[in-house]
């Protein structure tokens, strides 16, 4: 690398300028606030662990996303932290051990591998919430509540909830009783929504046609709430496992409806981001123009059980960085006071009362080029007899 290309930043790595940064910090202050007035502690997982702690349950899309690095103190395998979701479980599961439903929060860098998406970051500032030790549809709930209460206080106008539930494809698969390697196959086309390839595997693996048609239909249960009754006729013989999800994921839509009946709730049976870990209801948050989800989440209840304790859990997580772009939100600028070069005392006196009282107080320095509205200044402090003033 040239001395002219040494201002290059890896692809996907981006560093915040000043606006930009103060915009992320208000914006941060104002989400764990409110993750605070929802009973939300703060935790603040290490940026790397071991490999095999980081990586618990999470599958293999974590494992590729993940940047790895050998520990120079004990030769073991490292990870760079690509998501806060095992780490957080981690703590609620080892390091808190509560009896009571546990509710955490978190705000950090993730390092991604590669992007997800066009001109992506693989540096997002990644900011959730967790709730451990209840399995009702209430607690499934209340994170959805506070996604949509994330994206509210960060300015995005008019998001929609998509509700899927993992536990009806993993159930069907249960039933089929197809191997690894099937299931991986089918997961894959189900995920492309490709009916063909789908109704050829299904016809080659000669499945029970109670199921197959099961199988077949979940592409096509995708929209509005009609999608529940349709799903409850073309599923009606598919098992009781099946069903359950299926009424849990109706359950969940009436209660959320209730709490929040201006929200807009789409449905998609073959939605199955997360599958590896994720236990039952999964969900997602979009907005208009925008193909990717901006914030997302779902039920894994068992991933902590590797590190000895196997809590309910639900929780969702988003790009703080992400928020900040569709947001609405302008700086809350405060327009500076220029200080002079003085040494006197009551000068100091008179800064140091300002900036006590919030005020942006910019001292010049002896020499310096640039005037006071150079440096943001639309007030500066002058001498009045043996007293400053702001003028």
């Amino acid at each position: 690398m040239n001395k002219t290309d040494r201002w290059l930043l890896p692809e996907g790595i981006e560093e915040v300028l000043p606006e930009q940064a103060k915009r992320l910090e208000q914006l941060r202050r104002t989400l764990l606030d409110t993750y605070e007035s929802w009973g939300y502690d703060l935790v603040m997982p290490p940026l790397i662990e071991y490999l095999e702690s980081l990586l618990t349950g999470t599958g293999n899309d974590l494992d590729l996303q993940t940047f790895k690095l050998t520990d120079q103190l004990t030769g073991r395998l490292m990870g760079v932290r690509a998501d806060m979701t095992p780490q957080v479980a981690r703590i609620d599961a080892h390091q808190l051990n509560r009896e009571t439903p546990t509710r955490l929060c978190y705000m950090g860098t993730v390092l991604h591998t590669r992007t997800d998406g066009f001109a992506g970051s693989r540096s997002p500032l990644q900011v959730g919430a967790e709730l451990y030790g209840h399995a009702g549809i209430e607690s499934d709930v209340e994170v959805i509540s506070l996604m949509l209460e994330t994206l509210a206080k960060s300015g995005v106008a008019s998001p929609f909830v998509d509700l899927g539930h993992v536990g009806i494809y993993r159930e069907l698969v249960k039933q089929a009783g197809l191997d690894k390697e099937q299931e991986a196959t089918l997961f894959d086309s189900l995920q492309r929504k490709a009916n063909t390839e789908i109704a050829e595997y299904l016809k080659d693996w000669k499945l029970d046609s109670k199921i197959a048609i099961a199988i077949a239909a979940l592409t096509d249960l995708n929209g509005d709430e009609s999608v529940l009754s349709e799903a409850k006729t073309v599923l009606k013989n598919a098992g009781k496992g099946v069903l359950s999800a299926l009424d849990e994921l109706t359950n969940i839509a009436e209660l959320l409806k209730r709490r929040l009946p201006g929200v807009e709730v789409h449905y998609d049976l073959a939605e199955l981001r997360g599958y590896n870990y994720h236990t039952g209801m999964v969900f997602a948050a979009y907005v208009a123009g925008r193909g990717q989800a901006v914030a997302l989440g779902g039920r894994y209840d068992d991933i902590g059980e590797v590190f000895g304790r196997a809590r309910p859990a639900t929780g969702f997580s988003t790009d703080l960085k992400t928020l900040l772009s569709l947001s609405g939100h302008k700086n809350n600028q405060v327009a500076a006071i220029y200080a002079p070069a003085d040494n006197d005392t009551e000068l100091q006196k008179a800064i140091t009362e300002l900036r006590q009282q919030g005020e942006r107080v910019i001292c010049t320095l002896p020499g310096q080029t640039g005037s006071a509205k150079d440096m943001g200044c639309d007030r500066q402090l002058v001498k009045d007899g043996s007293n400053w003033k702001v003028k």
